[in-house]
């Protein structure tokens, strides 16, 4: 019996994250809401996260809003299914942390029980009693403040935030306490590069930046656009290493093509009879009952 020479990857943790962050080792940090995606990143991140992105990536939604838990756990599910040496990730998604500790609780639970090892949840002073309960039931936080997506409407739009006194000042206070409560970590969203540096200084958990600047802890991008996956105007902070949407465009028009002209299936794409039943078929007629 063969046995594969490779050594499986060492599981990421919580304290390792804090270890790196003390040696200054970058975190790399990227979304994933399938079995698929989530075994081309794994080799590669520390961190996946189960975004509820997927409901403007995946799900054709135009905000993470109308994300519910039962959205949130099939895909989480199929992730954990792949068993990712990563750190596994699911985001709260709206109104899964804001009605109450007993409901925050539940379906953050609820999450660690299907496979994450942590969640993220966003907000800063208005959230401090949700973290506080899930902390205090050993459900790890990550914190994410900044340009919080679930607070569109209230923002009027996906905007950089952090350019006054009070909203920049307030977001340095928000992260310590986000730190005192017991958050791990925090995404920095959407904020001048000058205030997630100042940040990231000032607290002794890591930081991962996504339209943030280069002094963050660490860095996350949405898988797809990574890849070049989705279509039309991309955020100024995001860097596609490909161009994913017409390279898998491509592949699909040569598909395409080689059947109309019937090159697809080839002769080394077909099953064959084995050769005492090819005699048998080919001269087959229909009987009188199944010819009528």
């Amino acid at each position: 019996m063969s046995h594969s020479s490779e050594q499986p990857l060492e599981r990421v943790t919580i304290p390792a994250l804090q270890q790196w962050k003390d040696k200054g080792r970058r975190v790399v940090m990227t979304t994933a809401y399938d079995a698929v995606t989530a075994r081309i990143a794994d080799p590669i991140v520390d961190i996946i996260l189960v975004g509820d992105s997927v409901g403007n990536v995946c799900l054709g939604f135009d905000n993470t809003l109308p994300v519910s838990v039962a959205m949130m756990n099939h895909h989480l599910e199929a992730v954990a299914r792949t068993r990712p040496h990563a750190l596994l990730v699911a985001d709260m998604p709206f109104l899964s942390f804001h009605v109450g500790s007993e409901d925050t609780i539940r379906n953050a639970g609820g999450f660690l029980q299907r496979g994450a090892d942590a969640v993220k949840l966003e907000g800063g002073a208005k959230r401090m009693e949700m973290v506080r309960a899930l902390v205090d039931c050993d459900i790890p936080v990550m914190g994410h403040l900044g340009l919080t997506p679930q607070s569109v409407n209230v923002m009027g739009g996906f905007k950089v935030q952090g350019r006054t006194t009070d909203t920049a000042l307030r977001l340095l206070d928000d992260a310590h306490r986000l730190q005192e409560a017991g958050c791990f970590a925090l995404v920095l969203e959407g904020i001048p590069a000058e205030l997630a540096a100042r940040a990231t200084e000032s607290l002794t958990i890591p930081t991962i930046g996504i339209g943030a600047g280069p002094d963050c802890s660490g860095q996350v991008l949405v898988f797809h656009d990574v890849l070049g996956l989705t279509e039309g105007h991309r955020p100024k902070f995001v860097r596609a290493y490909t161009d994913g949407f017409q390279l898998f465009q491509e592949a699909l028009s040569r598909w395409a093509a080689d059947i109309r002209k019937g090159a697809f299936p080839g002769s080394e794409e077909c099953y064959r009879l084995p050769d005492q039943l090819r005699h048998a078929v080919a001269n087959w007629v229909p009987s009188s009952s199944t010819s009528r």
